[in-house]
């Protein structure tokens, strides 16, 4: 890891802190455990409203909350109150990896200037509509394009572009199927 001084920070993270979580995680591979959750409450038409109340890291539990708001675009008969469930699958894709690349430049010491993500994704509302068995109702293929800037080089960034594929969580979720038990309660 970087050689650091106290509290020094590369793109406003604190590499010392980083690399104590990671020591830690070495010591102890329970720490590394991480359970996040969200509960989502139908708030009329096609409006609903999530609620973050926490998440556990390393069997502890940490206390947080945020809500996260979605709905549909007028023409797909919502109220346009908030960015659509799609949107918002793409908006913790782009975030998820944003921060496998901020932290991959900071651990080279590289300073960024810029970085953007663009994701889109095309699906047939057939399926989802449930107007035909054979299309899909979601996302055959993404794509998306990492735009980023610093005092880096192409390689060095290159070097982290394969890095982000192979340990992002996000872009693991997204890019193979996973395993859902899903329950039913009704009353």
């Amino acid at each position: 890891m970087l050689d650091t001084v106290k509290n020094a920070r590369v793109n406003g993270l604190d590499l010392k802190a980083l690399g104590d979580v990671v020591e830690a995680i070495e010591k102890d591979a329970g720490q590394a455990k991480a359970a996040f959750e969200v509960t989502t409450r139908w708030a009329g038409q096609t409006r609903s409203e999530s609620v973050v109340e926490g998440f556990t890291l390393g069997g502890e539990r940490v206390s947080r909350t945020h809500k996260i708001v979605a709905d549909e675009p007028f023409e797909l008969l919502g109220g346009d109150s908030a960015p659509n469930p799609q949107e918002l699958l793409m908006a913790a894709f782009n975030a998820c990896i944003t921060v496998g690349y901020v932290a991959g430049a900071s651990i080279k010491g590289i300073n960024l200037e810029s970085l953007e993500i663009r994701t889109r994704g095309e699906l047939d509302l057939r399926g989802f509509l449930g107007l035909s068995d054979t299309v899909p109702p979601g996302y055959e293929e993404i794509e998306y394009q990492v735009r980023i800037k610093g005092d880096g080089s192409r390689e060095q960034f290159e070097e982290i572009h394969q890095t982000v594929l192979k340990t992002s969580p996000n872009y693991f979720n997204i890019s193979r199927p996973i395993r859902v038990n899903a329950t039913l309660s009704v009353g």
